[in-house]
């Protein structure tokens, strides 16, 4: 079975909420703490819930980016609309991506699945194709039974 698939995407944009990573980006334990903090912030305060009630579809996504040498974190939908809230509006391009799979019993789990294993397997099997920085993203795309299910998606070039 493969562990990944290469994918043509069209370029699309996710209204973010977001928290600067304070951690050293060698910090996998720091970076893990943070990020499962956030999450666990906006699901209790219910900036989450107001994500969703203006969403396009119901897609949830957990991005990564660099903006102004900082290491950024953000909860984000699809939509055509605003929120106070919301503090980046991030830009995905058009092409090739490397999409992985995956399933988890919540939503954060599987964004760390996905996460730890495409930067720490994935990206290193990958011939042919690069990941050059820009905003990478692990989406939950539905539930299955009980379980999240979804997929990280890394724009690439060739090589």
């Amino acid at each position: 079975m493969t562990k990944y698939n290469i994918e043509e995407k069209d370029s699309f944009t996710v209204l973010g909420i977001g928290t600067e990573l304070k951690s050293d980006y060698t910090d996998s334990l720091g970076i893990d703490k943070e990020k499962s903090e956030f999450w666990q912030t906006i699901s209790q305060d219910g900036t989450l819930e107001k994500l969703k009630a203006i969403a396009t579809n119901d897609y949830i996504f957990a991005v990564n980016e660099a903006v102004n040498n900082k290491m950024m974190h953000y909860a984000g939908v699809m939509t055509k609309s605003s929120l106070p809230e919301a503090i980046r509006n991030i830009q995905f391009p058009e092409g090739e991506y490397i999409v992985v799979k995956g399933e988890a019993s919540t939503a954060y789990e599987l964004f760390k699945k996905l996460t730890d294993l495409t930067f720490g397997e994935i990206l290193y099997e990958v011939e042919s194709y690069a990941y050059v920085g820009g905003p990478n993203t692990a989406v939950v795309t539905g539930k299955k039974d009980s379980l999240f299910t979804g997929e990280m998606w890394i724009p690439v070039v060739r090589i």
